[in-house]
């Protein structure tokens, strides 16, 4: 009788994981909508980008032409994504896309040029680092200045079109492994938990540490 219970809720078990893997393919299909709409201008691409808003560290961009085909299930806004799901996801994304580029702008640009241009110029490197010409850009939200391709900007669109999911979390772990870095070379600002943005044990550390060269000088003036 036991043996059998335990049949029937391994049997209930693999149940649900059977709905929960089927609904999120689904889900995934979903995400495919924009780049079957606009499958018949060729190579689809998505781009987006990781760390506007930090005190320290790059902005860092992703774009990503993943096949029409593509099976890579749980993609989403990285932010969705817990840091774990994201490093699983980044390797697969590497091996699976057509093309993957990243570009940055560092702190000091960012101070030179203002973070909105800075943006735009690491998701034209990230653009040109993809080594394949697309055809249309899926932007999450954005209308990238001196880019000659088509562009679709999709609002919030990472969480919409799996080529710009894709891109998120390339950009995000990029950028989440640059920080970490930084952090075993300047390990009391927290970098390593904060990844550059202002928590307020980062905004003590910046008065108590000042600031080091990786921060935005634009960006911490009401701290330091």
């Amino acid at each position: 009788m036991a043996e059998e219970k335990k049949t029937k809720k391994q049997q209930e078990r693999e149940k649900k994981r059977l709905e929960k893997l089927a609904a999120e393919r689904e889900r995934t299909e979903g995400l495919k909508v924009y780049e079957k709409q606009y499958a018949s201008f060729g190579i689809v691409c998505g781009v987006d980008e990781a760390g506007r808003g930090p005190l320290a560290g790059p902005v860092v961009a992703g774009a990503v032409i993943l096949p029409p085909d593509c099976t890579i299930l749980y993609i989403n806004d990285s932010k969705k994504l817990s840091a774990k799901k994201r490093e699983v996801l980044y390797p697969v994304i590497m091996e699976q896309a057509v093309a993957a580029g990243i570009g940055m702008a560092t702190p000091q640009r960012i101070d030179e040029i203002n973070i909105l241009q800075a943006t735009y110029e690491a998701m034209r490197e990230a653009i040109h680092n993809l080594g394949v010409q697309p055809d249309i850009l899926l932007n999450d939200a954005v209308t990238i200045p001196g880019i000659s391709i088509r562009q679709i900007p999709i609002v919030k669109g990472d969480a919409k079109s799996i080529s710009i999911g894709a891109a998120s979390i390339i950009a995000k772990v990029t950028r989440d492994r640059l920080m970490e870095e930084y952090d075993s070379i300047l390990p009391e600002y927290g970098f390593a938990s904060n990844k550059g943005y202002g928590t307020k044990a980062h905004i003590e550390a910046l008065k108590a540490y000042g600031p080091t060269p990786i921060h935005r000088k634009s960006f911490i003036k009401n701290f330091v």
